[in-house]
């Protein structure tokens, strides 16, 4: 470790360090005063998801599900809080992180794009993990050109009658 000697240095790194402290005492208020958000339902909705006979819903499809269940029987997603404990039923959470990049539902940030890398060559293996981050990658540019070919339609002729 560094000794600093100079009395200068040190309080230098004691004013940064107040000025650390100061900031992050400043941000602790900043949250505290904040305005939460309204509910965006009524207290009625609220009351009614508070009963207990209120069945649990697939929070992708929002398709009722049994309090036992483990996977939404409409589209197949993992929706038990214990999935990622259970080995067997844990691939299944894997499988539904990589479908959510094959299907067009992932938003394209490069913070997720790293996470994508890193579990490619985490899980997968190395070996596999570049093979996966081709297709990865033509993937999210065939989403991005669709959602751009969504958004800019081609004009139609009008038709002579």
């Amino acid at each position: 470790m560094v000794e600093i000697n100079d009395p200068n240095q040190i309080v230098a790194w004691f004013g940064v360090a107040g000025l650390l402290l100061a900031a992050f005492l400043r941000l602790i208020l900043w949250v505290r005063a904040a305005t939460p958000k309204p509910e965006p339902w009524g207290a009625e909705v609220e009351q009614k998801l508070l009963e207990p006979e209120t069945a649990e819903a697939c929070p992708h499809c929002s398709t009722p599900l049994l309090p036992t269940a483990l996977f939404c029987p409409h589209c197949g997603r993992a929706v038990d809080s214990y999935n990622n404990w259970v080995p067997y039923v844990y691939s299944f959470s894997d499988g539904d992180v990589f479908r959510k990049n094959t299907s067009g539902q992932l938003r394209v940030k490069w913070l997720i794009v790293i996470g994508y890398l890193l579990l490619f060559a985490c899980k997968i293996g190395i070996p596999i993990s570049p093979l996966l981050c081709i297709f990865f990658f033509l993937n999210q540019q065939r989403i991005k050109q669709e959602r751009l070919n969504a958004s800019n339609p081609i004009a139609t002729p009008i038709s002579e009658t």
